[in-house]
């Protein structure tokens, strides 16, 4: 009997019939295979032996599966997943737990108590210092710049114009009149004069050119060229067959026939005489490492193991002890050095500036004073009188000067003709509007920046 699946046997081909043989000509019938009796004996000897020895094996086996599954799925799956849930435990109970009790009860409180003290302390008295002083200054400091800007910009754009104004009738005006009427007249001519000279030498120049050039190729290239070609060729062609017969192949023969041999012999000379001079080197090399070896490497190691080496350690703590001392050496100077200097500082604010914040503060903030207030004042008040007066005859001036204006032109060309407002009598006399001026008061508006500081004294 056979306890394992075997694959099933291939079909043993069936004898086709005749029909069949007719429709497929290719697949001609097969008799049935015939077995040996050896293969018969065999066979069931060593299917018995097999079954014998298989059997247990498989038994074990089998056996052994079934306890593995059932400890693992009833023994040690259930105590690796209560040691995990130990440790689990463990890790959260010395890992976890206690940070996040630390962070829920301790840190965000106290991160919410700081925060609103931050806020009551910092955020609220810093939103009211802005808004209820540092908004203020900084409007009345804008303020202040943007008067001073524009009054920059105001004298700025006066000073300008007349700068433009000058340039344009002391230089561009008379520059130009003179580019146009003087220079481009004469720029024209000299342009004129320089393409008739400039045609009349390149006309020459190509004559000349052409001759030169025939002499130059006649004198310089053409027998160079003609000894190139029928001279210096032909005897090189000479020279080198007669260089190839008389040194190269002579030479080739010396050094194939002469030369490579005597070279060969050389080589194995030396080679020969290499091979016993590196064994002699090589003798002569132990020799003298070992003598120096004796007679320098051990007298140093021994002279830096007890000469050097206690001498070197006495010489760093000398040189530590130095080092210390510097330090604190150094320090004590810098102490000194920040006394003194706060004396001199001292002395220096005594001798200098002392005297002269008294002298400020004493002498020249009064003397200032009364500099200002007798004489730069009435001073600007008296020059404010006198534009007044100036800008006043001006104004009657020019008003006496209209005046004969108008008086003149009525005398020539007589009175214009006036409509009749609605509502007035014919026959009677128009009054004359009066004309729409500012009146002539010395407070009266104007553009000028001297009435707007007498306004405001």
């Amino acid at each position: 009997m056979d306890l394992e699946k075997r694959p099933a046997r291939e079909a043993e081909p069936q004898p086709l019939s005749p029909v069949q043989a007719e429709r497929h000509p290719e697949h001609p019938p097969q008799p049935p295979r015939a077995e040996g009796c050896l293969a018969v004996a065999i066979r069931l000897p060593v299917r018995i032996v097999v079954l014998v020895l298989v059997v247990p094996v498989r038994l074990v086996w089998d056996a052994l599966a079934v306890c593995g599954r059932f400890l693992y799925f009833r023994g040690l799956r259930p105590v690796g997943r209560g040691i995990g849930a130990v440790l689990t435990w463990l890790f959260k109970a010395v890992f976890v737990w206690p940070w996040v009790g630390l962070w829920r009860y301790v840190v965000v409180p106290v991160g919410t108590a700081l925060a609103w003290l931050g806020r009551v302390l910092v955020v609220v008295p810093s939103l009211w210092l802005y808004r209820t002083l540092l908004t203020p200054i900084g409007h009345g400091i804008a303020w202040l710049a943007r008067g001073i800007a524009r009054g920059i910009a105001i004298t700025a754009l006066g000073l300008g114009a007349s700068c433009a104004w000058l340039w344009r009738h002391l230089v561009a005006i008379p520059a130009a009149w003179l580019y146009a009427r003087v220079l481009t007249p004469i720029g024209h001519g000299i342009a004129w004069l320089a393409r008739a000279l400039g045609a009349g030498a390149a006309a020459a120049g190509r004559g000349i050119g052409a001759v030169l050039t025939w002499l130059f190729k006649a004198v310089f290239v053409w027998p160079w060229v003609g000894l190139w070609r029928y001279v210096v060729v032909p005897a090189g062609i000479a020279l080198a067959w007669l260089g190839r017969v008389l040194i190269v192949v002579p030479s080739v023969w010396l050094y194939r026939s002469v030369l490579t041999p005597v070279g060969h012999g050389i080589a194995w000379l030396a080679r020969g005489i290499g091979a016993g001079a590196a064994w002699l080197g090589r003798g002569i090399w132990a020799i003298v490492s070992t003598l120096c070896r004796w007679i320098f490497v051990v007298p140093l190691v021994a002279v830096w193991r007890w000469v050097l080496a206690p001498l070197g350690r006495a010489v760093a703590v000398v040189a530590r002890e130095v080092g210390d001392a510097l330090g604190h050496a150094w320090r004590i100077a810098g102490h000194i050095s920040l006394v003194v200097g706060r004396f001199l500082a001292k002395l220096l604010r005594w001798i200098f500036v002392e005297p002269v914040r008294w002298a400020y503060r004493t002498v020249l903030t009064p003397v200032g004073h009364v500099v200002r207030d007798a004489v730069w004042r009435p001073a600007a008040r008296a020059v404010k009188e006198v534009r007044r007066a100036t800008r006043q005859a001006l104004a009657s001036a020019r008003e006496s000067v209209r005046q004969a204006r108008a008086d003149v032109r009525r005398m020539l060309f007589g009175a214009p003709k006036r409509a009749v407002p609605v509502g007035a009598v014919p026959g009677e006399p128009v009054p004359v509007p009066a004309a729409r001026r500012e009146p002539d008061a010395p407070g009266a508006r104007t553009l000028g920046s001297s009435t707007t500081a007498l306004t405001k004294d």
